[in-house]
């Protein structure tokens, strides 16, 4: 078994399966999450519970943070039962969440004040590619920490990369994601624009996924499209945060905007649904 003690907090879609790897990997882990139900499945693999992240980190050596948003990280770190609370000395934290720059810049700086360590590391990829250890995972912040824990990391990703500074892994994963927005709104419209000429969903997307532009995330969203399933593996309203996120600090182009303003109309309707379906939001 590894010996490092690792604290996940965060049981959402990609939460679970990504603790889920390391409890695989023989790890220790110790989870946290707001929603209780959510643990079970995980203290059955053997994982640990605990009632608070204070108390989390306190037992662990490493915690990991995989939430929705900066108020949800900002809250986890200074609640009155927040990662603050206990002594971060010679700890490190991991957050995997896509957030912004700016939260992670103020949250390192007030870990190293406290003696411990900060790391930006979001990933790219969905539920699949975290069921079965193949997400891409940017990172930002000390590079010797970086090397530290880049064996955990890569127990969840096919790819660990270091791309600089605190900030750094978050601003690759809106770039990513910025391109994500894009891309799901043209083969959205790619699909309409055919259907509207006759061609059959299933008969593009046979061409497009044997083609030169052909993708893992055509294969996956086009198999939604035709079977009508628009569960979240990535939910729609989560895009608009990332796209305004990077709006805010300095995506500016035309089609950056048109995806904003489409998936932002389409939020009231289909946010809890899968970000494809903005595909059902263009057709209205």
């Amino acid at each position: 078994m590894n010996t490092t003690k690792i604290g996940w907090i965060g049981l959402g879609n990609m939460g679970i399966p990504m603790a889920e790897q390391l409890i695989k990997a023989g790890y220790a882990v110790t989870i946290y999450n707001r929603s209780k139900g959510k643990e079970a499945s995980l203290k059955e693999m053997g994982a640990s519970i605990a009632e608070t992240p204070k108390a989390l980190i306190a037992t662990t050596d490493v915690v990991i943070i995989m939430v929705s948003d900066d108020a949800a990280v900002d809250q986890i770190f200074n609640d009155k039962n927040g990662l603050f609370g206990a002594g971060i000395s010679g700890k490190m934290i991991i957050n995997m969440s896509t957030v912004s720059p700016a939260i992670s810049k103020n949250m390192a700086e007030l870990c190293k004040e406290k003696g411990g360590q900060y790391l930006d590391a979001p990933v790219s990829g969905s539920v699949k590619q975290a069921e079965t250890g193949q997400l891409v995972i940017m990172v930002g912040g000390d590079e010797a920490a970086f090397n530290e824990v880049k064996p955990i990391l890569e127990k969840m990703g096919k790819m660990a990369m270091y791309l600089g500074d605190t900030g750094a892994g978050n601003v690759a994963k809106l770039a990513i994601n910025s391109l994500l927005a894009l891309y799901t709104q043209g083969l959205a419209e790619t699909v309409l624009f055919a259907n509207q000429q006759g061609i059959k969903t299933g008969d593009l997307l046979n061409l497009l996924n044997n083609g030169a532009i052909a993708n893992t995330f055509t294969k996956i969203k086009g198999d939604a499209i035709i079977a009508d399933n628009y569960k979240a593996a990535f939910a729609l309203k989560h895009i608009v945060k990332d796209l305004n996120l990077a709006k805010d600090i300095g995506l500016e182009s035309p089609l950056a905007q048109t995806a904003l303003n489409t998936f932002e109309a389409a939020t009231a309707k289909f946010g809890e649904e899968d970000l494809i379906a903005v595909i059902k939001h263009i057709k209205e």
